[in-house]
């Protein structure tokens, strides 16, 4: 019977089973996030190499005119060392990490999860997925404010394949698109999409594309070559929050 429970273990049948349990469910980035993983034995005993926590998110990407979308494990962290689990053992890890600050916001189409895996030797690896909240921290809500002071409304979230310059650093970042429905952008441009890109705790880099509204034969003509799109890029630190409004105002003006 022992035999036979190993050949339905190696399928994962009657396998050892992982469940993580999260202190919260709602976070923002550069929070610390803690937990527990609890193992429970299957049929027969089983050699677990490790045990990996990945938090995953989606980002779309573009290739030879078709867009696909890919799940992407932006951090990684293990949480053990190789040890046996008994039949109808259970153990358990507590575990404690920070999250990295390009963890996107959960808002539009942009969803957080954390997958546990069972790395286990010749046999299916179990798995547990768990969605969490990702709420603004204060450099993108400082952004956000600032954007619905001006008129601007949020009309899409989600993430895009990095920018060349970016790549080297992450594979995705998060695109906040608005509209100009008040003030003093109104009617001026089609779209206006901010980036925020962190450097350190207290420091990040806002990106922003302004797309200009198409006015007449040559306007047309600019955008179906796609040089309607300005770009310009703000460094910020929490100092600059008080005066990120205008800041805005005054070089996305430029563009009007």
């Amino acid at each position: 019977m022992s035999f036979f429970n190993k050949i339905l273990a190696s399928v994962g049948v009657g396998n050892a089973r992982v469940d993580t349990k999260l202190s919260d469910s709602i976070f923002t980035a550069g929070n610390t996030i803690s937990g527990v993983t609890e193992v429970t034995g299957g049929h027969t005993s089983q050699e677990i190499e490790s045990i990996y926590l990945k938090v995953f998110t989606t980002y779309e990407r573009e290739s030879n005119d078709s867009k696909y979308t890919d799940s992407v494990a932006f951090f990684s962290y293990k949480l053990n060392e190789p040890f046996t689990i008994q039949k109808d053992e259970m153990k358990s890890f507590p575990f404690s990490f920070k999250l990295p600050l390009i963890t996107p916001v959960t808002m539009g189409k942009t969803r957080v999860w954390i997958q546990t895996s069972l790395d286990i030797k010749n046999s299916v690896d179990p798995g547990d997925k768990d969605f969490i909240e990702i709420r603004p921290n204060a450099f993108v809500q400082a952004g956000l404010n600032a954007a619905q002071n001006l008129g601007l409304i949020l009309r899409k979230v989600d993430c895009e394949e990095a920018p060349r310059a970016y790549k080297g650093m992450t594979k995705f970042v998060q695109e906040f698109e608005f509209v100009a429905i008040n003030g003093p952008f109104k009617g001026k441009f089609d779209e206006i999409e901010l980036v925020f890109i962190p450097k350190e705790d207290d420091q990040y880099e806002l990106l922003v594309q302004v797309d200009r509204r198409v006015r007449g034969f040559t306007s047309l003509l600019s955008e179906a070559a796609g040089l309607d799109e300005s770009y310009f890029r703000l460094h910020l630190t929490s100092a600059d929050f008080p005066q990120l409004e205008s800041r805005l105002k005054q070089e996305i003006g430029r563009y009007a």
